[in-house]
């Protein structure tokens, strides 16, 4: 009789666990308003790392090209596809250690770009780390299908964040094909090609949250680190870490706020949604939950706004998902540097630097210094070789860069009312 008993009592709590989001029908948050803040030194990352995606890209792209070169008329009107505020011309001649130029063949008033010998080394190199983390790369790119509602994703909102994630240039024909029992490409309902992931991995449906609220309680054990042991048991909620522009966080109702949001249940991005109600606070911390996760899956822990939307559908996010970004500012930092909107994750940074560099992003830090050598080291070719491996993690000096400036003009919102869309 006791089993039974117990067994019952196991049902029944389990039941209640699966449809905690049941008692979240409603917002209860308060409204808090802030002045929107400026933060200089990942302004200054997302403007150097610019340039770099753009001339990673134009790499690329001669890599490409069947004559392993670009003339200038496929060039002119390239700048916004490489996220460029300047002519792509002007931008490619200002980095002669990577790109070569030279007249064309046939028509010498042509000016062609090829790429210099320590272009074509660090291409090599680059191709060695993709075979070192291809695994890695095909976990990120799993999880990104996991996400969504078919597990799978349009082809191009992939390419616009092929970069970010870190994936090959060629990962829709070349990459996939190692992998033929994980990815195919299909047909969408409009007609669109789309990646889908054949098999759900469930080794991989552990949010990047959970595995570092994992790491923290492992790194201490005693009886006062319990909160993810508990999180496991179904007794408590994971709390987002925060970092507040300062003096804003010891604010009253910034604190009221922050407690009602964190006493919040945690929604894993990788269940699934669609029994919750789209207008509850449970909903708008799941969102969170879900961008903390891509943004999390790309390298340098951001992504410009607009590939984000791409996949509003697909990811079961609601209509003008993105004022997220601008009502939780401890958790995600919005830039307008480049005449784009770029967000981040505010923990993914520390005094300027990736908190956790990957592989790539440290073989970048190396095309990025030869990028800024500039004339210096043009005529030295490969000497420069040896100085790349004695650069840090991303490529610069550590710098106390995080100083926030206050801009009256714009607010952040938090809580149930609308606002207009970032």
């Amino acid at each position: 009789m006791k089993s039974a008993t117990k067994e019952i009592f196991s049902i029944l709590k389990s039941q209640q666990k699966a449809h905690a989001h049941l008692l979240y029908h409603y917002r209860t948050i308060v409204k808090v308003r802030l002045k929107w803040v400026k933060n200089r030194g990942l302004d200054h990352i997302i403007d150097v790392q610019t340039d770099l995606k753009a001339a990673c890209l134009l790499k690329d792209a001669i890599v490409r090209s069947p004559t392993g070169y670009l003339n200038s008329n496929s060039l002119v009107d390239s700048h916004k596809l490489l996220g460029l505020t300047v002519p792509t011309l002007r931008f490619i001649r200002r980095f002669p250690t990577l790109f070569e130029e030279f007249p064309h063949p046939k028509y010498p008033s042509l000016p062609c770009f090829k790429l210099t010998h320590i272009a074509k080394v660090l291409h090599d190199q680059e191709m060695k780390v993709y075979d070192d983390v291809q695994s890695d790369l095909m976990e990120r790119l799993s999880r990104v299908l996991m996400m969504t509602r078919n597990r799978m994703v349009p082809v191009l909102s992939l390419h616009r964040l092929k970069w970010d994630l870190g994936l090959p240039d060629d990962f829709d024909r070349n990459f996939i094909k190692k992998f033929p029992d994980d990815f195919t490409v299909v047909r969408g309902t409009n007609g669109l090609p789309c990646l889908k992931l054949l098999n759900w991995k469930e080794d991989f449906a552990f949010s990047e949250f959970q595995k570092m609220n994992e790491k923290v309680e492992s790194a201490d054990n005693n009886s006062e680190s319990s909160l993810y042991r508990n999180f496991r048991r179904g007794k408590s909620t994971l709390e987002f870490p925060m970092s507040f522009p300062r003096g804003y966080g010891a604010q009253k109702k910034v604190k009221a706020w922050m407690e009602d949001f964190q006493n919040l249940p945690y929604i894993s991005p990788y269940e699934d949604s669609r029994g919750i109600d789209p207008d509850s606070d449970l909903m708008e911390k799941r969102v969170v939950g879900v961008l903390h996760e891509i943004l999390s899956l790309t390298l340098y822990k951001k992504t410009k706004r607009n590939y984000l939307r791409s996949l509003r559908e697909e990811m079961n996010l609601p209509h003008r998902f993105t004022r997220i970004f601008t009502r939780y500012p401890g958790i995600f930092y919005l830039s307008m540097k480049c005449k784009t909107t770029t967000v981040a994750l505010r923990e993914g940074y520390r005094r300027g630097r990736l908190a956790d560099p990957h592989p790539l992003t440290r073989h970048r830090d190396k095309f990025h210094h030869v990028m800024r050598t500039g004339l210096v080291y043009r005529s030295k070719g490969l000497d420069i070789l040896p100085q790349l491996d004695t650069i840090g993690d991303n490529g610069e000096k550590d710098t106390d860069n995080d100083e926030e400036i206050e801009n009256s003009n714009e607010c952040y919102e938090y809580g149930s009312s609308d606002s207009n869309e970032d």
